[in-house]
Parts: structure tokens; sequence; C-alpha cells
């Protein structure tokens, strides 16, 4: 840690404070579906985690992954899952985190964010919505271009660093708009992985995992089968949503039940 001490203690304390992310006890058995994804996570992060000794060489993980896939089907979940099973540091990246108004501001954080990841190794960076940060350079001039172009190129010596070094530190972004990231950004994620909508067994195994527990939910599995069916192009947070109304009905039922008086009968 003597090594932050030249670092601006502002930036030290955003970092610890708003992006340090507290262990979380997700796992891969908490998430339904995404089983590919899952065990090519375990196979380039959690077991060379665990074991690095045995991944040196042409075995030597990748530093830099890219999940990408339509909006709300457990890409943070999964990012969160792989911090708690590879028992790694997790620090928790928005733009909003990342950007700033002041000059010069944005890219000592982000050489901040690598050097405190670098003093708790081994650690993950997960960049959500990476596209925000590390946008293409034909995006066009807009509003904040200037920051931003700053940040891309401070973001890109940094991932250069992590390749090229021995740091046990992982970069994991996250996108539903990878097209929009920029070609050598792009190229600092090679190992990229598909987060897709949930499949029918996938809906059935998160509607089940929502319902344990549910004391008043009188759903059979052959119901559970029948939702999942016709719930087809719903995300999986679409369908957390779902169960959650749903759950309400039977507190709307007591609630609200129409008497004589609310009826204008007394």
């Amino acid at each position: 840690m003597s090594k932050l001490k030249k670092f601006d203690k502002a930036i030290l304390s955003r970092v610890f404070d708003d992006v340090l992310t507290d262990p979380s006890d997700i796992t891969f058995d908490n998430i339904a579906g995404n089983e590919e994804a899952k065990e090519q996570l375990k196979q380039t992060v959690i077991y060379p985690a665990l074991r690095p000794e045995l991944f040196t060489g042409l075995r030597e993980p990748v530093r830099g992954i890219l999940l990408f896939g339509p909006p709300g089907n457990g890409k943070t979940l999964l990012a969160k899952a792989v911090a708690n099973e590879s028992k790694c540091v997790f620090l928790n990246i928005s733009a909003a985190s990342v950007l700033s108004k002041w000059v010069g501001e944005s890219e000592r954080f982000v050489k901040t964010l690598f050097a405190v990841a670098r003093a708790l190794e081994p650690s993950i960076i997960f960049l959500d919505e990476v596209d925000a940060l590390l946008v293409t350079r034909n995006a066009g001039v807009s509003s904040g271009s200037h920051v931003t172009q700053r940040v891309l190129t401070q973001f890109l010596a940094e991932l250069d660093g992590v390749g090229s070094g021995k740091e046990r530190i992982l970069v994991l972004g996250a996108t539903n708009r990878p097209q929009d990231l920029d070609d050598a950004a792009l190229r600092r994620f090679p190992k990229r992985l598909l987060i897709p909508m949930p499949s029918e067994e996938a809906r059935v195994q998160l509607l089940t995992n929502l319902l344990r527990g549910q004391q008043d939910a009188a759903l059979s599995h052959e119901d559970i089968v029948r939702i999942a069916r016709l719930t087809k192009n719903y995300s999986a947070s679409d369908l957390t949503q779902l169960a959650k109304d749903a759950a309400l009905g039977p507190i709307r039922c007591k609630l609200f039940a129409p008497t004589s008086q609310s009826l204008g009968f007394t």
C-alpha cells in the first residue's frame, strides 16, 4: 500500500469509497442460464486465480474479457460471481465515476484505479457499460468528447501495462453496444463472451429460483414451464419484474379489496 502514497488523496478516497466493492456472496449457482459463459469464465478466470502456478507460459490467462449482449441478462451478476468465486478484490467502475469536468482529473482517476488494483491484487476491474468509456474515435465531436478521448488514451496505456506485466489483474468489460467500442480498445479484450437472452430452460430455472421460498406461490412446475413458454424474448430482468408484480397480487387483494363502505352501501 506504500506505493499509493504518491497519488492524490481525494482521488484515492473516491476509489476506495465509491469503486471498491464489498465482497459479494453471489455464486454461479445463483445465476440461471448462461452455462457456456459460466464455464468459459471458470476456465479463463477462476481456475487461474485459484491455481496461478499452473497457468504460466502459453497457459497464462487473458487480462481482458468482454461480456456483451442485450441488457438485463446478468452481465453484472456474472462479474460479481467471478470475483467472489475467484476470491479477487472487485472494483466496479461506471462512466459517471470516471469522467470529470476538471482537466486531467479523469486521467488521474484511471491511473489511480489501476494502481489500487495492483496494490490489492488479485483483483478484477469491472467496467460497466464500457462503450461509454472506450467509445470509438470515429464517433464524431460531441460535448465532453475531448475528455472521453483522453480517458480512452489513458485506459489503453493502463491496459497495455496489465497485459505485459505479471500482475494478477483482470479487466472485465460489459456492454450491449460492442460496435461502439474503439478498435484499439476492443483488441485489449481478446476473450469475448456473448450473454444472450435466456433460453426457455433458463427461464424455467430463473422463475423457479425467484419463486423459491415464496410461501403463497401456488404454482406447479407445469405452471412455470407454461409461463416460460409464454415469455419468449423476455430478458432476465423482465422476468424478475414480472415475478415481483405477480407476488404483489395477493397483497393488492387484501389491501384494496372492495368493502361495502367503499362501494357506497353504507
